[in-house]
């Protein structure tokens, strides 16, 4: 189990130095307060599920999505409060629809603009 932990956060690194190449425009983001899904969170990069890089975290995770268009998030930490000292997001702060990957992807996310 370990094992397979440390390849989950090695493809997490590739996924983030890979950029992702897909075609389209990112999503508009949001304001924070519009995010009701759970905790804003901070991802080092917003990926769809169709990126070489992120599919093949997928595949290692056992994660099957439908559609490859979907903005995921790779490697991402919650960000609690807004507003205090210490919970900035230097990478991208995104709302995301599946966060149950212990921080490794978030599913379904949407930027979000955290001075709205």
């Amino acid at each position: 189990m370990q094992f397979k932990a440390l390849i989950a956060l090695s493809l997490a690194a590739v996924a983030v130095a890979v950029p992702s190449g897909g075609g389209g425009s990112p999503p508009t983001p949001i304001p924070a307060s519009q995010c009701n899904t759970g905790p804003i969170q901070c991802c080092n990069s917003l990926q769809t599920a169709g990126a070489p890089a992120v599919s093949a975290l997928f595949a290692l995770l056992g994660i099957v999505v439908q559609d490859v268009n979907v903005p995921v998030g790779v490697t991402c930490s919650p960000i609690s409060v807004i507003g205090l000292p210490g919970n900035s997001c230097s990478a991208q702060a995104v709302c995301c629809e599946n966060n149950t990957f212990n921080g490794v992807v978030a599913i379904g996310c949407t930027p979000v603009n955290l001075n709205l």
